[in-house]
């Protein structure tokens, strides 16, 4: 969607976005104590039921945790598990340097994310460029996920700006059509140069 004027705030998506992830990282971890493949694990954690139970905050790390250890036999311990959970993440460098310059200039940043308490424990204590945001609004606390309604309400009561006002960039379409019927601008992320492009002209830096 055009932009028709500079926005008050960016709205970040976090995975894929500001940082990229494989499930198949832990998988692969897991397998060497577990009864199943690397391949069979990764249909239990990836973009399941299970795992929306727990990015919607329905399941606690521990009933998480339990509940893997019987669709896989793993024989680690929670902590162990949680650790190799969260540790799935590299930073995307040109959106990291983005989110950067907003914040140089005093332009109110906002997470907005289908996420977990464990990978947000992992990603505060691992990425410096996390901790500058004005605020967040995460899934497994808000207990709604994108594009659920509420969630985008959240943002808007956190941030206090609606319509266009906000700047929102997501690289899922069905998220963007959300944000976009409520008047955002919202913008397809599918390419790191291009997507700095757009925003640096419309913010003007």
């Amino acid at each position: 969607m055009k932009a028709s004027r500079v926005p008050q705030a960016v709205v970040f998506d976090l995975g894929k976005v500001l940082l990229d992830f494989d499930y198949g990282i832990l998988a692969r971890r897991m397998a060497s104590q577990s009864s199943l493949s690397a391949e069979e694990i990764l249909r239990v954690v990836n973009q399941t039921p299970l795992l929306h139970r727990y990015e919607t905050g329905l399941i606690s790390d521990r009933e998480f945790y339990e509940a893997v250890v019987t669709a896989t036999g793993f024989r680690g311990a929670e902590e162990e598990f949680l650790n190799w959970f969260g540790d799935i993440f590299t930073e995307i460098i040109p959106m990291v340097e983005l989110q950067r310059q907003l914040v140089c200039r005093g332009v109110p940043t906002y997470v907005f994310s289908n996420t977990n308490a464990q990978a947000i424990r992992h990603v505060r204590q691992s990425f410096a460029f996390y901790r500058q945001f004005t605020g967040e609004v995460l899934s497994y606390e808000v207990r709604s996920m994108k594009p659920d309604s509420r969630i985008y309400e959240a943002v808007e009561g956190l941030s206090g700006f609606t319509g266009k006002d906000l700047l929102y960039l997501d690289d899922r379409p069905e998220n963007i059509a959300a944000g976009d019927s409520r008047g955002w601008q919202a913008w397809i992320h599918s390419d790191p140069v291009e997507t700095v492009s757009r925003v640096s002209a419309l913010m003007g830096f």
